[in-house]
Order: C-alpha cells, then structure tokens, then sequence
C-alpha cells in the first residue's frame, strides 16, 4: 500500500487511518451516543459520564472537522446545538460492531485466564 498524507500526517495503511477517525477513548463512545439521532451537548455529557467538558468539546470539534458529525444551532433563547452523525460516521458502525464483539471475547478470556491463574 502506498503511503497516504492527509492534513499534513503521513499514514502507512487504512487501518490506520480509519482509526484516526474513529479511535481513542471517547469517538466510539460518542458515536453511539449519537446512533439513534440527534442529541445535544450536555446529553452527551450525562450518557458519557466520565468525559470532561474539554475532552468533549475537543472530540466533537474534531468529529466534525473529520466530518463524522454535524453540528446544528440552533438561534433561539438559550441557544441549543445539536449533534448528529453523518453517512461517513454511520457506515463505520458495522466496523464498530465488529471490534465490539471481539473486544467482548477478549474480556471473556483474559477473564478465563485470570480465573486460571487464581485456581492454581
């Protein structure tokens, strides 16, 4: 495969890549979030419970920068933003899914082996 720049970063395979769209510690939970429609900022802060407000505000800036969110004001009194996937965030989901299921079987047998080693 033959190298790839992208905003001035040089990436050496579409794993990589993708995961710079989708990686880290809070886009996944993010984009779930998101999954069955629009939501706004402080339900997200509440349904990720653990996030900070700038680590969101950060995440959400570069989601959308990537354009795997969109960003909707709305202009009334108080101001109200909602946020909402886009179809390059939606067609990551069978991607999402995928590492979901194989993280659950790695949990199940890091368990297994930590059951194991108890027992000896």
């Amino acid at each position: 495969m033959q190298d790839f720049i992208h905003d001035k970063k040089l990436y050496y395979s579409p794993v990589e890549f993708a995961f710079s769209h989708i990686g880290g510690t809070w886009k996944i939970p993010i984009l779930l979030c998101l999954k069955d429609g629009p939501v706004r900022y402080g339900d997200l802060k509440e349904r990720i419970p653990r996030i900070t407000d700038k680590m969101l505000h950060t995440q959400l800036r570069e989601m959308e920068s990537k354009q795997m969110i969109s960003r909707k004001v709305f202009r009334e009194k108080p101001p109200r933003v909602e946020y909402a996937l886009t179809q390059r965030a939606r067609d990551a989901f069978p991607l999402i899914e995928a590492l979901k299921k194989y993280g659950e079987l790695l949990m199940i047998l890091e368990d297994e082996n930590i059951e194991k080693v108890k027992s000896e």
